[in-house]
């Protein structure tokens, strides 16, 4: 699972102080070249380098799919050319290329909040190009009154009717749009981890890449929104190929969006979000028990099973609270049934939580951004049991399990230097990895070069 690049600038974006307090050395171009004023075109690019470490940890046994114990580093990249179109007043079309590269800790395996979003998991799929968003996007007016739009790669209006519905057909994450947070979103210039900057209890559906096709209907009001999407599942667990026959495969996803100032002048968003997935997806529990009664393979296997549909759902929570123009707070909460295997973002089955971000308003220097926050994932009595025995999920599997929570704290300073270039340095401290007691502490450093088109 790889990254759903979020442009600089979208609500992906971590909140800004007041351009009053910005000091001359930061008052300079956020972008390498000035982008043209065009009113019916975009382009533009990003470019995302992350290098990543790890010393030794304490590691009595590992398994096929563990977190190398040995001291390892790696460096990822993800290249974007982002482009648009702006048919008419109410009609767009999005196309986005991208090239992902390099390598990931342990080739992504062995950590349920893996440290680097950024990689693909599957290291045999194509380094070539590929399309990663192509969509058609719709407004269709409910009102009158309008409000000024920022302009930004998945949207070119310069103002959007206040009542609307919103329409997109085509390839695109549902990420992108679905459990955003203002101050844990980007890995372009916020947190790393994947279950930092998504629900890792949210098995949303995507292929491999973190891609695919969705029809997404939104309605906008003065005060909340309301978005619910359809999608396509992959034909197996973190898979490349996605399944289109929607009567045995698919993905629901609906998401209440709520804004209102609850601390002073500064307004607070709450998303509660629920998910539906039908898939060819294995049952943990009956896998373990015909696994018991016939030991006809040395360990359990979630996948041995005839092709099926099983259904898994889960519900989330995401709140952000701005404090100061400079300074927010933000935390998420997550759960899913457990019962079927994890099949399309990581192995997490409950997670929660709470940090803390901003901008370098407060010393001059609105567009640097820090970030502190601890997350905390577990998974199902089932799950556990099933990697205890010795069973393999997409992700991880270190032989048998003695379980604990798998809990992460990370941290970062991303630093604009000149125009477009935004270095960052972070840290990332994650006790029992993969659910595992026996195993860990990790400690991992990173380093990150961000540079803007």
């Amino acid at each position: 699972m790889s990254n759903h690049e979020a442009p600089a600038g979208d609500a992906k974006g971590a909140a800004e102080g007041d351009p009053a307090s910005t000091s001359l050395a930061d008052d300079s171009p956020v972008v390498m070249f000035p982008h043209a004023e065009w009113d019916r075109w975009w382009l533009s690019g990003q470019a995302n380098f992350i290098s990543q470490w790890h010393p030794n940890f304490h590691s009595p046994y590992e398994g096929t799919n563990s977190f190398t114990p040995e001291s390892e580093g790696a460096t990822s990249r993800v290249l974007t050319l982002f482009t648009g179109w702006r048919a008419t007043d109410t009609t767009e079309f999005i196309c986005d290329v991208q090239e992902t590269g390099g390598a990931a800790l342990s080739e992504a395996l062995g950590i349920a909040g893996f440290p680097n979003l950024d990689v693909v998991r599957n290291p045999t799929i194509s380094k070539a190009p590929y399309v990663a968003r192509l969509m058609w996007h719709q407004i269709i007016p409910l009102g009158s009154k309008r409000v000024v739009a920022d302009r930004n790669p998945f949207q070119l209006f310069r103002e959007l009717p206040e009542r609307r519905l919103e329409i997109r057909f085509g390839k695109f994450s549902l990420a992108d749009f679905f459990d955003l947070n203002s101050y844990g979103s980007d890995t372009n210039f916020q947190f790393m981890n994947w279950t930092v900057d998504n629900n890792g209890a949210y098995d949303y559906a995507a292929d491999t890449r973190g891609f695919t096709f969705a029809a997404l209907i939104e309605y906008h009001d003065r005060n909340f929104a309301i978005r619910f999407a359809e999608a396509l599942m992959p034909k197996v667990a973190n898979g490349i190929h996605l399944d289109a026959d929607l009567s045995r495969a698919r993905a629901e996803n609906l998401e209440v969006e709520l804004h209102r100032r609850v601390v002073g002048k500064q307004p607070g968003t709450l998303r509660l979000l629920s998910y539906v997935n039908h898939a060819n997806m294995g049952d943990y529990q009956q896998q373990i028990s015909e696994w018991l009664a016939a030991h006809a393979t040395p360990v359990p296997d979630i996948t041995d099973h005839p092709l099926q549909t099983t259904v898994k759902y889960g519900f989330g929570a995401n709140f952000e609270q701005p404090v100061t123009n400079w300074f927010g707070v933000f935390g998420r909460w997550g759960w899913n049934e457990g019962q079927h295997e994890s099949f399309a973002y990581t192995e997490v089955d409950q997670t929660w939580e709470i940090g803390a971000g901003g901008s370098g308003s407060r010393w001059g220097r609105r567009n640097d951004r820090v970030g502190l926050v601890f997350v905390s994932n577990g998974i199902s009595h089932d799950h556990a049991e099933y990697l205890g025995f010795g069973g393999l999920g997409f992700l991880l599997g270190d032989g048998k399990l003695n379980y604990g929570r798998e809990n992460i704290l990370e941290t970062f300073y991303t630093l604009h230097v000149w125009r477009g270039f935004f270095p960052a340095l972070g840290l990332q401290y994650i006790v029992h990895p993969g659910y595992n007691r026996d195993r860990g502490p990790v400690v991992v450093p990173s380093i990150r070069l961000h540079v803007e088109f």
